[in-house]
């Protein structure tokens, strides 16, 4: 059966199926999934990190911010979404952020989350691209939000970015959406278990002189 997709970006939203991919371009993709694995019910392709190039693996750095513990920093020039952790620390995830033109900054708090979200393209992509379905379901393959989607506000008001998981491990580390932050979906799952709703979130260009990422104090296994 052939592999289908169509390249469809929205805010960090991963590619939706039609039309047929090369055969090549099909078995370097699959190259990125290993195995599958459940979680709420649904079954999903599990990441293969052994393929994944390290410094995009989920991992503790040293990390030195005036930023209260627990807040969510994102570096977007070099593709990580840090979690403050005590005693000069953070955990350091890679990401994929939003591509030349559609990059935001600023500060904003994680006030909605949901498991296998349904996602709704906005009426602004559907114009650029009405072939695209009204929605799509939760837990759907073709859906581009994946296990896990945070809903970022700012004074109360939903920004339109998320941090969620994706179809396509291989955009990690690039800018690849139209703004939201795109994770891998084992760190889009694992991120979501350690943030509240009111974790405060700050987006930032970039922070390299805060984060010393060659420090690394512990690797952290994926989630299965």
């Amino acid at each position: 059966m052939p592999w289908t997709r169509r390249n469809i970006v929205l805010g960090g939203l991963a590619l939706l199926g039609a039309g047929a991919v090369q055969k090549p371009a099909f078995a370097a993709a699959s190259s990125n999934f290993a195995g599958t694995a459940v979680d709420n019910g649904v079954t999903f392709q599990k990441t293969n990190f052994a393929k994944i190039d390290k410094k995009w693996h989920r991992q503790v750095v040293k990390y030195f911010s005036s930023e209260p513990i627990g807040t969510v920093v994102v570096d977007t020039r070099h593709h990580f979404l840090y979690v403050i952790m005590e005693n000069k620390t953070a955990i350091r995830y890679g990401v994929g952020v939003g591509r030349e033109g559609f990059k935001w900054f600023g500060r904003a708090t994680i006030d909605a989350k949901s498991l296998w979200p349904r996602w709704t393209p906005p009426p602004e992509m559907r114009k650029r691209h009405p072939e695209l379905p009204e929605f799509v379901a939760g837990g759907s393959p073709k859906n581009p939000l994946g296990p896990r989607a945070m809903y970022l506000h700012r004074d109360g008001v939903d920004t339109g970015y998320r941090f969620h998981g994706t179809l396509e491990p291989w955009s990690i580390g690039k800018d690849a959406s139209s703004g939201c932050i795109r994770m891998f979906n084992e760190d889009a799952i694992d991120l979501y278990q350690r943030c509240p709703i009111g974790t405060a979130v700050q987006v930032l260009p970039h922070i390299a002189d805060q984060a010393e990422s060659a420090a690394q104090v512990s690797q952290i296994t994926p989630v299965e």
